[in-house]
């Protein structure tokens, strides 16, 4: 696991989008040496956070690779345990995901980790449509505060953040100057 170490945030911080392509090279390079060989390889975006940063992972090593690296999508929504407070958006997306993730080895993203709950319900929907042989986890932003015993293989940034600290990220498809992960 790599990562960026950034101190205790008490004040308001930003990263650019040139900072975070070079985050999303590196871990994209990471995930890359560790499954070069890996035959059943599918990249799943958490919606909506970790969707565009997982499109981006996984055209990277598409180059890396010369081949294709199948993609999908995660709806959370149904297995959130705070769907009582937190409703289920009207416009959401669905959950979508290459038809081989019988036995695949699929690298779960999102944008930031936290708690680990929505990591735990990622994991709760990928398993509801098959049995994956291995999951890894890559996240842009560990902010820490973790409720869960869960830990991500690859991380791009660690924050050192307050509970009650908001972390935003922002990662389209493809490199943007709107890009950008903003701590408050």
């Amino acid at each position: 696991m790599s990562f960026f170490g950034i101190g205790n945030m008490t004040a308001d911080l930003t990263l650019s989008a040139s900072k975070i392509e070079e985050i999303v090279d590196d871990l994209s390079r990471e995930i890359a040496n560790r499954h070069r060989s890996t035959p059943n390889l599918f990249v799943a975006g958490i919606a909506e956070g970790g969707l565009g940063l997982s499109l981006r992972l996984a055209a990277k090593m598409e180059e890396e690779f010369s081949r294709e690296i199948p993609t999908g999508s995660l709806n959370v929504s149904f297995h959130r345990d705070d769907i009582g407070t937190n409703p289920i958006p009207r416009d959401c997306t669905p959950t979508q995901l290459p038809p081989e993730v019988e036995s695949s080895t699929c690298i779960l993203v999102d944008d930031v980790f936290f708690s680990g709950r929505t990591v735990r319900a990622a994991l709760n929907e990928l398993f509801d449509q098959g049995r994956p042989a291995c999951v890894e986890l890559a996240v842009l932003v560990d902010r820490g505060h973790r409720c869960l015993p869960l830990k991500p293989d690859y991380v791009g940034i660690e924050l050192n953040t307050e509970v009650g600290q908001v972390v935003e990220a922002i990662v389209g498809e493809v490199s943007s100057e709107q890009d950008r992960v903003i701590v408050l």
